[in-house]
């Protein structure tokens, strides 16, 4: 992905005849190498609200505290223990994370982040979000299109999904449904692959994951990790955080982040991770899991670290509790790495990027979508509608109910006549019909609170509020706001006989 030009080639990952991706010849590749996402000075402070609503104090809590780091084409793991920054950090290498309280650069192949990069990055988050009611090949389907232009011929989108599918080894489930919590369906494994391939649709050349192996069995997630891996190598750069993974996922890592209360202990290839600790004095048992012994030196419950506190005889430290002997640990294993060569060699390159002269991008005229308002609607319908078939307990019920409320009322209030007496009783018929209707049709605010989720993930984790973005800003210094002012931006993809051009509109104040 280019970030110093506004539009972006993308080429069609090619398949083997065995149905896993190919490698795409060196005279059609269009991103070259890949993306290369750098980071710089990254500090994430939000304010917390605390006590009685009489006396309520806000703090300001620190999340993350001077990250840096660079994220090359391959798997870019995201390691530490509950709480320590790993989503965060994510959400705002993704550009989905609130610009209140941020701070700091974010790089794409050495220039500003542009304003499209959401539209030229995927992003999967840790809860699959699909329609349960719908198959995989329908998820794809809606994927398609709505994120590819109506340029492109249904034959062309249908070639995407079966080529994604293949790539993603759902072929033999894209007619199952994806299953609810009253529906079987596929398996944990295949919902997330799913997941990833609605991703998948438009290309992206950086791909976020938020914990891909959430809710899985070792296998299961090896087999995802292993997927990752293989679309490593078409040259996409791969990041997601992970939580205590095995060691044969361990082993496909290719570089490695550590974080643990927001600061940064490690970041570098994944393989030379055991030799730095063992150079900080911390040395892994030879039947340990290396992404376990990180952990466990990190919350200071490791062997080496105990043998090591028994030996400097420091009884003292032993008899604290653990939230007090942790902090020194962490700041010692933090200022450990920034001393060491790992982050010199990260520093020095950052720098470099610092002397690239910021592009401003060229303010556009013309609104362009990837696809037309009554094009959405119906698709949006369209799922509705077969999320209604495909789940009818709810509204077949609610039929029923309708249907023997009519019979009762028929029945009490049959035969009126057509006097002063007759009058009241239909007056009363219809204030009794209409309460009832008004009261039973506030069942339609639960559909706004299951499928929230949902609607949030689609419209790009923007919500409600409309988020500006400044490409000639190289910094996260966006603004949030909800005061009337419009800010807009469209992508998609335009197709002709050559190539796909994805493009992205951004119309703000």
């Amino acid at each position: 992905m280019s970030s110093s030009n506004d539009q972006v080639f993308i080429q069609m990952s090619q398949t083997n005849t065995d149905g896993l991706p190919g490698m795409i010849p060196k005279d059609q590749k269009t991103f070259t190498e890949g993306a290369v996402l750098s980071f710089r000075n990254i500090c994430y402070r939000v304010k917390v609200k605390s006590g009685s609503l009489l006396s309520r104090k806000t703090v300001e809590k620190e999340i993350l505290m001077n990250i840096n780091g660079i994220m090359r084409p391959g798997l870019n793991a995201i390691l530490g223990p509950t709480g320590g920054g790993k989503s965060s950090l994510l959400d705002i290498l993704a550009a989905r994370k609130d610009p209140q309280g941020l701070s700091g650069d974010v790089l794409i192949n050495g220039a500003p982040r542009p304003a499209n990069f959401k539209c030229n990055s995927g992003y999967v988050v840790q809860d699959d979000v699909v329609m349960g009611t719908l198959t995989v090949g329908e998820n794809l389907q809606f994927s398609a299109a709505l994120r590819l232009p109506s340029t492109m011929s249904n034959r062309e989108k249908n070639e995407r999904i079966n080529l994604v599918i293949q790539e993603l080894g759902l072929a033999k489930v894209a007619d199952s449904k994806v299953g609810t919590q009253f529906i079987r369906g596929v398996s944990g494994g295949e919902r997330k692959r799913t997941s990833i391939g609605m991703e998948l649709i438009t290309n992206p050349s950086i791909l976020f994951l938020d914990e891909p192996t959430t809710g899985l069995d070792s296998s299961t997630a090896n087999a995802v990790l292993s997927l990752l891996k293989r679309m490593s190598k078409q040259g996409r750069t791969i990041i997601f955080s992970i939580h205590q993974p095995r060691f044969s996922i361990f082993k496909l890592f290719d570089s490695l982040t550590l974080l643990a209360s927001g600061r940064l202990m490690f970041h570098g290839p994944a393989q030379e991770a055991l030799g730095y600790f063992a150079s900080a004095g911390h040395h892994c048992e030879p039947y340990n899991n290396p992404a376990d012994f990180f952990l466990d030196v990190i919350n200071g419950d490791s062997s080496a670290v105990v043998l090591n506190r028994e030996e400097e005889g420091d009884e003292a430290k032993e008899t604290e509790e653990p939230s007090k002997r942790e902090k020194p640990l962490i700041e010692t294993l933090a200022e450990f790495y920034v001393n060491s060569t790992f982050y010199r060699e990260v520093k020095a390159e950052l720098d470099q990027f610092s002397g690239v002269e910021k592009r401003k991008s060229s303010a556009f005229k013309q609104i362009a979508y990837a696809t037309s308002f009554c094009h959405q609607v119906k698709w949006i319908s369209k799922r509705s509608f077969k999320n209604l078939l495909g789940n009818p307990q709810a509204s077949v019920a609610q039929i029923i109910v309708t249907v023997i409320l009519g019979l009762v009322i028929g029945a009490i209030f049959y035969g009126l006549k057509n006097d002063s007496t007759g009058i009241q009783n239909r007056a009363g018929v219809l204030f009794f019909l209409t309460t009832n209707q008004c009261f039973s049709s506030m069942s339609s605010v639960e559909l706004f609170v299951v499928e929230k989720k949902l609607f949030m993930i689609e419209t790009g984790g923007g919500g409600l509020l409309h988020h500006d973005v400044h490409p000639d800003d190289g910094g996260l210094h966006g603004q949030l706001h909800d005061n009337g002012h419009s800010s807009r931006s469209e992508c998609g993809i335009r197709s002709n006989t050559s190539h796909d051009r994805v493009f992205c509109v951004y119309d703000g104040e």
